[in-house]
């Protein structure tokens, strides 16, 4: 899934939607988040940004915010 296209249709009022990578999926997020890439692979810097996408991932992968989000810390 696009992540690009889903942060514009999901937070349209979310300017930075825009700014995202329009080639970013979320299969590739995972592998970004394994190697502490992410916010250069999204293409924006902005937590909130960040988190609605590691809410998305864990929803599409069965898991939990808190799973997703820690295996960032720990990479």
């Amino acid at each position: 899934m696009n992540i690009r296209n889903y942060y514009v249709n999901e937070f349209p009022s979310d300017e930075l939607g825009l700014e995202i990578n329009p080639k970013a999926n979320f299969e590739s997020l995972l592998l970004a988040i394994k190697s502490d890439l992410v916010y250069e692979y999204i293409g924006v810097s902005d937590s909130v940004v960040r988190e609605r996408l590691f809410e998305k991932l864990a929803e599409l992968k069965g898991c939990t915010y808190d799973e997703i989000y820690n295996e960032w810390i720990i990479a």
